[in-house]
């Protein structure tokens, strides 16, 4: 069946013709380009109501089956939460694949950790918390909120963008999966582990068993990323591990070094060390130890409170 038999499903998501984008986008020029990914390229564009938007379009050669395409609107249009990306659109005309998404100024979490070197510069420490509790809540709505509820499975300091108040939000649920809803234990076996290396929650990568602790694990990580400013593979060794080591040998105390030094002295011990207990229990090596995302927003919570 066509895309266009289904659109009504799409509450609250707009149609787009291929002209409209193409105005938006001065014809996709490249001066419009502002991100290149998997899937193909996301361009920035003005509609002619003046509102701001990211069209992102899927290249020839990753074209998803219309299923996939339609399960991602289908999906996306019934998600609302401050803290994910909002879908405005979607265009199929002439077998093209694009989707149309409110605009986010200031790029991605992963933009701001490694390009700005001076403290001046780099996220200050309380801004990283209020992202990472903004990305804590958005994909506690997935996993807890949504109906039925979803997985991300590619949880990354790249698909965590930010709004013009810094607003962390959940971004590029391409890969989603619908979790189960039938067991309790929540987990299905995937045949093709899909995800990021350095982020990949080892016990799915390993036994291919996906459950929402898998993107607990990848936010695990995020979370070593915001206080580190390290990338998670960092010249060929993996920041998990080389924490987990560290803990081993020296307790959390040892973890103090791995402070992010643009962070000067804004931090305090407790909190850093809290901080990274929580990132160590949603990086621990099987699902059912990790905490949950509600869990993981309480604990930020409280973090937070330490500041003030």
């Amino acid at each position: 069946s066509s895309i266009g038999e289904i659109a009504p499903k799409f509450k609250g998501c707009k149609w787009f013709t291929l002209d409209d984008l193409k105005k938006a986008s001065d014809n996709f020029s490249s001066n419009h380009l502002i991100g290149v990914g998997g899937y193909g390229k996301v361009y920035k564009g003005q509609l002619h109501t003046g509102e701001l938007v990211a069209i992102k379009r899927a290249e020839k050669e990753s074209l998803q089956g219309l299923e996939e395409f339609r399960t991602e609107i289908e999906l996306f249009s019934r998600l609302h939460h401050k803290n994910l990306v909002n879908l405005i659109g979607f265009c199929t005309d002439d077998g093209q694949q694009m989707l149309v998404y409110e605009f986010m100024p200031n790029r991605t979490l992963r933009d701001h950790l490694y390009a700005s070197n001076t403290a001046e510069q780099a996220l200050n420490w309380k801004t990283r918390l209020s992202i990472a509790l903004g990305s804590a809540k958005g994909l506690e709505y997935l996993h807890e909120l949504a109906d039925p509820p979803i997985i991300h499975r590619d949880v990354k300091s790249s698909n965590i963008l930010l709004d013009e108040n810094l607003v962390a939000k959940v971004a590029d649920l391409g890969l989603s999966k619908l979790a189960p809803t039938c067991s309790d234990e929540k987990t299905y076996s995937s045949v093709q582990v899909k995800g990021t290396l350095g982020y990949l929650d080892p016990e799915y990568y390993a036994y291919h068993q996906l459950s929402a602790k898998s993107d607990v694990y990848s936010f695990g990580v995020v979370l070593i990323e915001i206080i580190t400013g390290k990338q998670p593979i960092d010249n060929g060794s993996f920041i998990v591990k080389e924490i987990k080591e560290s803990v081993a040998w020296g307790g959390v105390a040892s973890l103090l070094s791995f402070v992010d030094k643009r962070l000067l002295d804004k931090t305090t011990v407790e909190q850093v060390k809290k901080y990274f207990r929580l990132a160590l229990q949603c990086v621990e090596d099987s699902g059912q130890d990790r905490p949950k995302m509600n869990e993981v927003v309480k604990k930020l919570e409280e973090i937070i409170k330490l500041q003030e």
